[in-house]
């Protein structure tokens, strides 16, 4: 279920190829034309297989590339992590597409702020805010 108790859409497919299973740390899946991939548990070294995947398959899109990371599941990112979401963010970005963000875990947003990515990846408090909303710029 959807953090506002709305079913979540079904896993999408593209051109006879499905986006990666669901894992314990992060599901994909498609609103409209955005895909948003849901990352939630722990994400560190351990989770890294499960979330690349998603954030790979997510920039592979076609246009209008518009991907949301939404980190309001999370309990705990470090910066391998970050690391993670920088890739995917330069990969969205050099297929043309844009990339935002919702996040609304105090402990991760302080994260953002201390690494300064909070600048960078300018997250919405809310998943909702961040489907609807454009940011000034990518």
């Amino acid at each position: 279920m959807h953090h506002d108790g709305e079913q979540r859409p079904e896993y999408a497919r593209r051109l006879g190829e499905s986006i990666p299973p669901p894992t314990p740390y992060a599901r994909s899946y498609r609103v409209q034309e955005i895909t948003v991939v849901e990352l939630s548990g722990e994400i560190d070294l351990g989770a890294a297989d499960d979330v690349e995947e998603h954030l790979s398959a997510a920039a592979l899109w076609p246009a209008p590339l518009v991907v949301v990371i939404d980190l309001c599941g999370l309990d705990f990112i470090d910066c391998f992590g970050l690391s993670l979401l920088l890739r995917a963010r330069r990969r969205v970005l050099d297929r043309g597409g844009r990339l935002r963000m919702a996040c609304d875990h105090r402990p991760t947003g302080k994260l953002l702020a201390m690494t300064g990515l909070d600048g960078v990846f300018r997250p919405f408090p809310t998943l909702d805010e961040a489907l609807a909303q454009e940011p000034t710029e990518s």
